[in-house]
Order: structure tokens, then C-alpha cells, then sequence
């Protein structure tokens, strides 16, 4: 992309990710380790709400739901629930911002990545390099892909070992009223 085109996606995403409160979605998941011939695939939900709210529920081939609201991880691994208490863990706290971020595609900090633009027909696409060797420990890059409206179609986590996270949203909302039973075990 030029100049001109990368500064007018992310201003589109910055508005669109600012006037967005809640977000329901459908998702599969692809989960590639270079040693095994097929990816990993699962299916579920996500429900997100301003400002840190986020709920990933796997419904396919298991149920499992992790929760990340008011500093503390709820899991749910098929009705074995336990909870984390994460507050004032300063890299959690880091990772659950961008959990948030790259679900509402709002990461233009360009104090914690370099970024990299590319078209992919009607869709943007924008590599997010993480400048924080603490955190590139764990996240080698971040592939969004934005429709051309400027909402997140997928995301791609990429393990410094070269594995990776993919995760393709359909069906999605937003703006729709969320309960708290929304984000409850």
C-alpha cells in the first residue's frame, strides 16, 4: 500500500474501532505446528465489550471457554472451572490490550510495532512487528486482515518457532447489548 492508502485504513479502523462497544462473532480456528501434516481446527464464539472484556468460546470438537474481564482469566475446560487472578501482572495486562486491540484492529501504536501494508483484493492487510523483545518472546508477528469497511476479517498470531494462530470471523455484530451473563462461565 502507499503512504496515502495505509494512513486512510488506519484512520478508518482508529473511527470504527472507537464508535465500537460490543462485538459478537463466530470464529474458526486454525492452529499450524510445522510438524503435524493438517492444522488443528476449532470452532466457537467470541463476545468482546468495551473496554476489556473478551470471551472465546470453543464449541468444536471441545467446549472450553476462557474470559478475560476485571483482571482475572475464567476457564472453563468442559465444566472444570478455575480463575487467575492476573492484576498487577504488568505483561498479562500487555497481552489482554492487545487481545482487545487486535479484536476491535485498533494496534496503530507505532511505539510497540513496526507495521507493514498490503492490499489482498477488497481486503487490507497490515503485519504488526513487535518492537519489545519481552514480547517478542512469546509473538513473533501479528497479521490483521481488515474488510474494506475496516472491520477485522482474521487474525494471525505467529510464534517466533514459525507456528501460528489463525482465526477467521464470520457472522459478525456490533453495537448489539451485552449482559453480563454474556461473559460469565
Amino acid at each position: 500500500m502507499s503512504v496515502t492508502e495505509a494512513n486512510y485504513l488506519k484512520n478508518k479502523v482508529k473511527s470504527l474501532a472507537g464508535n465500537t462497544q460490543t462485538i459478537k462473532s463466530d470464529f474458526t480456528q486454525y492452529k499450524h505446528i510445522d510438524f503435524l501434516s493438517n492444522d488443528i481446527e476449532s470452532k466457537g464464539k467470541l463476545t468482546f465489550k468495551e473496554p476489556d472484556q473478551v470471551k472465546w468460546e470453543y464449541t468444536q470438537p471441545y467446549t472450553y471457554s476462557i474470559i478475560f474481564k476485571d483482571q482475572t482469566v475464567y476457564i472453563n475446560d468442559d465444566g472444570n472451572k478455575k480463575n487467575l487472578d492476573v492484576g498487577g501482572n504488568k505483561l498479562f495486562e500487555r497481552l489482554n490490550n492487545l487481545i482487545a486491540s487486535s479484536i476491535r484492529g485498533d494496534m496503530f501504536n507505532t511505539n510497540e510495532f513496526d507495521m507493514e501494508f498490503f492490499k489482498d483484493g477488497d481486503e487490507q492487510l497490515v503485519h504488526f512487528l513487535p518492537k519489545d523483545p519481552q514480547l517478542s518472546e512469546f509473538i513473533n508477528a501479528f497479521h490483521i486482515k481488515f474488510s474494506k469497511i475496516g472491520d477485522v476479517v482474521e487474525v494471525k498470531m505467529i510464534e517466533p518457532s514459525g507456528d501460528y494462530t489463525q482465526i477467521v470471523f464470520s457472522n459478525r455484530t456490533t453495537n448489539q447489548p451485552l449482559s453480563d451473563a454474556d461473559f460469565s462461565q
